[in-house]
């Protein structure tokens, strides 16, 4: 095996590949955590490098990270850094400063200079003691004043949007002092990088003026060329159109290292400068990111998590100044921002979440620390310190953010609104929740959504919801605050529309970014008084189980009726299969039966299975139960069946092939349907019959007022 990694090319593969995978393993864990996916590379950088690989296998670690192997991947990490620096650059937009400028700008620069000199202040009494006598105390100073004013621009936005805070006062605030503090910081920080590079005042006065030089010409000369290329690319982006943007690109970067600023910045400042209107810069960051994100970036956490070791902090002592380092940085920039932010006039409730969000520190901290640890300014163990900081800071927003700012507070502001776009149904309107996930489930739910609501729309209503899961695109971010449209929802909803209009139904389709979908759908069926949620079935990549992950935290969650809906190629309901053993949720598949027939006049059949030998009078209660005659005056025929059978799911299977179109059954072990932590073994009735099958779940609880969050998620809707 040794002999094989000898050449740099497989080695290197080999160190891509654990990369990749480990921070993707750990990234599924951080979803659960509702922690963004830097956390995950970041701790992955940290398993993968001495702090824990190293301690436990460090035979292992030296063969598949030896010394020799790491500039290869420093060189990989920096031309991903150069890339993802010029995606931050296309998600910040001069337009996020148009509705509170001033603010903003306050807010903002008080999270910079509160931390900075507190920074400041800690690093003046500890450069005896942590820094080499060969580092001047301006440079040390100034670099970590510079460390504790950085906020994570990117991830903050990720938070707003799995959040859906983005459009709200809170989220408008913050991710426009966001971009003002990732410039600020920039610039100060390439300040500094120039004092500790130049070899006295002089060549710093000269670095610096060179860069004030090179900004004047990217805004002045650049920009406007760029407005050009822009507008010619209306259509799309052809390859010769990236290739120009990539070639200003490394020029840019190129410019600013010769300037001695670092390539960073110039690949940041290019991005900053490149025109945002219309859809250019979120074309280009979607036909870039997924390789950075995916590919590059990780390998820029792991050459970070060889360079950290936690070994280094190897008395108490060492990790009370770490301790220091995350409370300095912390109530820098909380404090700093929270009060900045209410002496502007912002409640304390809000204030403090903004103060949170500016907290937010992860990539873009550790770009910065390596920098330093680069150009010789911190020490290891420094260096180790200040990752941990930045991994706690980010590690804390999320659940704090959810205690000092939950989305019931967000609600309350939002509660007008609510009203005002939601109106409740009318008394007695019947209301069906469809959750379209794909465009090929469309019709089949539009069409059983649609005969459940029925035409009219004072007698019912139906909504169509679509749900997405929100990513690590730039382009996403930028589609979100811009006010476009989900991604996928024309596709999806354009079936869905078309036939509702051919069918004459009145279907309102919703739209938005979920980080939970289970939560998010049982929350919008409260706010809609659903009296049944239509979830559809989808294969999933391993086993047939069907009623799991999303589908079952609904029915264990969901305060209406609950169908799962197997699409056998629906298109019409005239006969329905109704199997009955007078459980709940059988009495809640004759429920929707007869919804059914009420709105189609489809001939219902209820199949009431006995066992050998055993008489039932099942007649008279089902005619008790289940009237033959609708209310709005259309006949429709009931016809009831009592078989004998030791097992009721073979029975349902033998009557199917009778040329029934739909099976409506309740959920139970004896129908052999119910959810299984491994699998369902005997889904007979799904796996054996040709016929559309709707399982359903009886409510559990009376559908009440919806709850505070509940109005919360979908007034946050984009």
């Amino acid at each position: 095996m040794e002999s094989v990694l000898h050449s740099p090319l497989a080695l290197f593969i080999l160190q891509a590949a654990v990369v990749i995978v480990t921070s993707r393993a750990i990234g599924l864990v951080a979803r659960r955590l509702r922690q963004p996916m830097v956390v995950a590379e970041i701790v992955a950088g940290i398993v993968l490098g001495p702090s824990l690989l190293g301690w436990l296998l460090p035979h292992a670690s030296e063969v598949l990270f030896p010394t020799a192997s790491l500039p290869l991947l420093g060189m990989v990490s920096q031309i991903g850094l150069v890339l993802f620096m010029f995606l931050i650059g296309l998600e910040l937009d001069p337009k996020l400063l148009k509705d509170r400028p001033h603010v903003s700008v306050a807010i903002s620069h008080t999270s910079i200079v509160v931390p900075f000199l507190l920074g400041a202040l800690v690093a003046l009494g500890l450069h005896a003691r942590l820094s080499s006598p060969s580092v001047p105390l301006t440079s040390y100073v100034l670099f970590t004043g510079a460390a504790m004013s950085v906020t994570a621009f990117p991830v903050l936005a990720r938070i707003l949007v799995e959040r859906r805070l983005l459009r709200s006062r809170v989220g408008a605030i913050a991710i426009a002092c966001a971009a003002v503090d990732d410039v600020t910081a920039w610039c100060i920080l390439a300040f500094v990088v120039s004092i500790v590079r130049s070899s006295d005042v002089r060549g710093a006065v000269l670095t610096s003026a060179l860069a004030l030089a090179y900004l004047a010409v990217m805004l002045l000369a650049v920009r406007p060329a760029l407005g050009r290329v822009t507008r010619r690319t209306k259509i799309g982006l052809s390859q010769n159109v990236v290739a120009v943007v990539l070639v200003g690109l490394l020029a840019s970067s190129w410019a600013t290292e010769l300037i001695g600023i670092h390539a960073l910045f110039g690949a940041f400042l290019f991005g900053a400068v490149l025109p945002k209107q219309g859809s250019f810069a979120s074309a280009l960051a979607e036909k870039i990111e997924d390789l950075v994100v995916v590919f590059l970036l990780p390998m820029f956490f792991a050459y970070s998590g060889l360079r950290t070791q936690v070994g280094l902090l190897s008395t108490p002592e060492s990790w009370m100044v770490c301790a220091l380092f995350v409370a300095v940085a912390s109530v820098g920039k909380f404090g700093g921002s929270a009060v900045a932010a209410r002496v502007m006039g912002i409640p304390w409730r809000e204030s403090s979440a903004i103060g949170v969000l500016m907290n937010t520190r992860g990539l873009m901290e550790l770009i910065v620390l390596n920098i330093g640890l680069d150009l010789g300014v911190i020490s290891p163990t420094v260096f180790t310190m200040l990752v941990i900081m930045a991994l706690v800071t980010t590690f804390v927003t999320t659940p704090a953010l959810q205690r000092i700012y939950p989305i019931e507070e967000l609600a309350k502001d939002l509660a007008e609104p609510v009203d005002q776009a939601v109106p409740a149904p009318a008394p007695r309107a019947y209301t069906a929740l469809a959750c379209v996930a794909f465009e090929g489930s469309a019709p089949g739910l539009l069409k059983l959504g649609t005969s459940l609501a029925g035409n009219e729309p004072a007698a019912g209503r139906l909504y169509a919801l679509h749900l997405v899961r929100s990513n690590n695109r730039a382009s996403f971010v930028l589609e979100q605050r811009d006010g476009g449209s989900v991604p996928g929802e024309e596709a999806t909803f354009a079936p869905l529309v078309e036939s509702a209009r051919r069918e004459g139904a009145d279907v309102r389709p919703l739209s938005f970014v979920s980080g939970d979908p289970a939560r998010d759908i049982c929350g919008v069926a409260d706010v809609k008084r659903a009296d049944v949620v239509l979830l559809g079935w989808h294969k999933p990549l391993l086993g047939t189980t069907v009623l799991s992950g999303t589908v079952h935290q609904v029915m264990k969650s969901a305060r209406s009726d609950v169908g799962v809906f197997v699409d056998r190629g629906l298109r019409r309901i005239e006969r329905v299969l109704v199997p009955y053993l007078g459980r709940d949720h059988d009495r809640a598949a004759l429920r929707l039966a007869r919804r059914l027939a009420d709105n189609t006049g489809a001939t219902i059949t209820v199949l009431h299975v006995v066992q050998p030998d055993v008489r039932s009078g099942a007649r008279e209660r089902f005619a008790e139960e289940f009237g033959e005659r609708a209310p709005g005056g259309r006949t429709y025929e009931v016809v009831f069946k009592t078989v004998s059978h030791a097992t009721p799911a073979e029975a349902v299977v033998a009557e199917s092939v009778n040329g029934y179109d739909l099976i409506v059954v309740g959920i139970g072990v004896q129908w052999g349907l119910q959810h299984r932590s491994f699998g369902i073994r005997t889904e007979a009735i799904l796996r054996r019959t040709g016929v559309s099958v709707l399982v359903v779940r009886n409510a559990e609880r009376p559908v009440a007022e919806p709850s505070l969050e509940a109005r919360a998620r979908l007034a946050t809707t984009p």
